[in-house]
Parts: C-alpha cells; sequence; structure tokens
C-alpha cells in the first residue's frame, strides 16, 4: 500500500471531525474504556476493492486525536486494492479498543464502500474496451474535497487520471470559444501568445470540438499548439470520420455520455481515450460490512 499525502490525512481528519467533534456517547455510555476487539470488513456483494489503507489510517488518527492508545493496534488485509472479491469474502480484520472500532466505523466505511464503487465501476468501463488500446479516464466530477480519493480508486479500477486541477491542463471547452465569440482561430492565437513567454512552463493543451468543422479549423491551425482533441458528443459515425480526418495528428478524446453499453464502440473508432465522468459523479458504493466482535480480557 503507498503511504498517504499530507492532503489525504488532512481531509480524513476533516471527516473524523465532522461526525465526532464531540464524544461518541454511546459508546462511553455502553463500552468499557480498556475493552479490545476485533473487527472484520466483509464484501456484501461482488466488486472490486479500493481505499483499505484510508480505511486503516481514518480508525489510527481517530485515536490520535482522540488520545486513545490501543495496546495491540494491527490491521492485516486479506486483499489488496485492484483486487475483485466476491460476496462473502473477507476483506481484512482490525484489533483495537472496542470504542475505538465503534467510533471511526461510519468514516471508515464511508471511504471505502465509495472508493471501492468507483474502483468496481472503472474495472466494468476497463473491461468493456479490452484490446481496443483505448485508455479509460476519468473527469473532474468528482465529489467536493474526495477527489483525492476517487482518483486512487479508479487507478485501483485499471483507469487512468485525467488532470487533477485548473493548472495541470490547458483544456478549452466550448464556453471558453463562447468566450470569444466563437472564434476557434482567435483562441489558438491567444494561446500561442501565452506559451510565448519563455517563463511560461508548458503543459500539455487539449480543446474541443463540437462539429467536424470546428476540427478541420484545429487540423489547419492547431499543429504545435494543439496536443489532444476532445470531440464532444460526437455520434459513432461523426466520431469515425473525426479519427480518419485527424490520421495520428493529435491525442483524441470522446466524451459525453458514454455507457457501458456504448463504450465498446466508442473505443473501436480509434479514439486514443474514454473519459467517462460517471465513474465518480454517479458511483455506486459497494456494500460492504464490518463485523466487530470483543476480544477476551
Amino acid at each position: 500500500m503507498q503511504p498517504l499525502s499530507d492532503i489525504e490525512r488532512q481531509r480524513i481528519r476533516i471527516a473524523l471531525v465532522e461526525d465526532g467533534g464531540r464524544e461518541d456517547v454511546t459508546s462511553l455510555a455502553t463500552v468499557d474504556e480498556n475493552a479490545d476487539g476485533m473487527g472484520t470488513f466483509i464484501a456484501k456483494a461482488d466488486g472490486v476493492v479500493a481505499g483499505l489503507e484510508i480505511a486503516r489510517h481514518t480508525f489510527s488518527l481517530y485515536e490520535v486525536l482522540h488520545g486513545i492508545a490501543s495496546p495491540e493496534f494491527a490491521f492485516e488485509a486479506t486483499v489488496s486494492d485492484g483486487e475483485r472479491v466476491q460476496t462473502g469474502d473477507s476483506l481484512g480484520t482490525l484489533r483495537a479498543r472496542l470504542r475505538t472500532l465503534l467510533a471511526a466505523e461510519r468514516v471508515a466505511l464511508n471511504f471505502l464502500q465509495r472508493m471501492s464503487g468507483i474502483a468496481t465501476m472503472t474495472r466494468a468501463f476497463v473491461d468493456a474496451v479490452a484490446g481496443t488500446g483505448a485508455v479509460i479516464l476519468d473527469t473532474r466530477k468528482t465529489a467536493p474535497l474526495l477527489r483525492p480519493f476517487d482518483r486512487q480508486a479508479v487507478r485501483a479500477g485499471g483507469g487512468t487520471n485525467h488532470r487533477y486541477g485548473l493548472g495541470d491542463m490547458v483544456l478549452i471547452k466550448d464556453n471558453h470559444i463562447a468566450a470569444n465569440d466563437g472564434d476557434i482561430e482567435r483562441v489558438l492565437a491567444k494561446l500561442k501568445d501565452f506559451f510565448a513567454n519563455p517563463e511560461r512552463a508548458h503543459v500539455p493543451v487539449e480543446i474541443e470540438v463540437t462539429s467536424l468543422d470546428e476540427f478541420e479549423t484545429i487540423l489547419r491551425l492547431g499543429t504545435g499548439i494543439i496536443d489532444r482533441v476532445l470531440f464532444d458528443n460526437f455520434d459513432i459515425e461523426l466520431l469515425r470520420e473525426g479519427v480518419r480526418l485527424n490520421h495520428g495528428t493529435f491525442e483524441t478524446e470522446a466524451s459525453g455520455g458514454i455507457t457501458l453499453e456504448t463504450a465498446r464502440a466508442v473505443a473501436e473508432t480509434g479514439v486514443h481515450f474514454l473519459s467517462v465522468g460517471a465513474l465518480t459523479h454517479s458511483v455506486r458504493a459497494l456494500d460492504i460490512s464490518f463485523e466487530i466482535e470483543p476480544m477476551p480480557s
């Protein structure tokens, strides 16, 4: 498991504070302070796992925040992120104070279930385009503050991350073109001037087109400026024609309402990338339970 980044640690902390900024009064009232226990994560549906280290750190950080020191705190994973599991499979066990297990359970499961749901959906899309050479990309359509976890889950499912944030890539969308009175040539000229500054670090440049006429303008004037063209909401025939016209000039990407049922047909047009917002904006959490039992004193 890869070590967590600082931003991931910070956001797990925020989630714990949100859920238990005050005391867990239920556990305080009903569970002995020094009682130890074991919790087991169990898959309640078939899917792909992601987020095990996030779940482990959630319990560990809970103890730090609340001044708890489990004498035998230990997490043992029985599967790895990216691994397929079936209903009833154990994902791992955690030994800690019972109060820790009970109080941090919901936050840990929220992360683990969401991330595993994303990984499961991503794997389904990756499988759908297998053998075509096309790459499945995520988008910035992530839940606020959960982007690091959503992107990690996409990778666990076999997908690839698009840009993390606005500073990582120039991505000219329809509204950027509209802001220039719909004049793509003006946009291209501005891009050329923007990167003419020797102090300006170059980042990849992608531009969205919504018609073949727009794409032909990019082919005519965009060489040396544009790295990738995004065909947005093209039907299969138009997309195939766009790829033919491109003839290897730019990287190509398709987006807009791509589903599991249509993904393979889109990939078979020859585009290099399929960006799928549904991976993170319409995720269905994978059903996972956390079964707790006390340990002998």
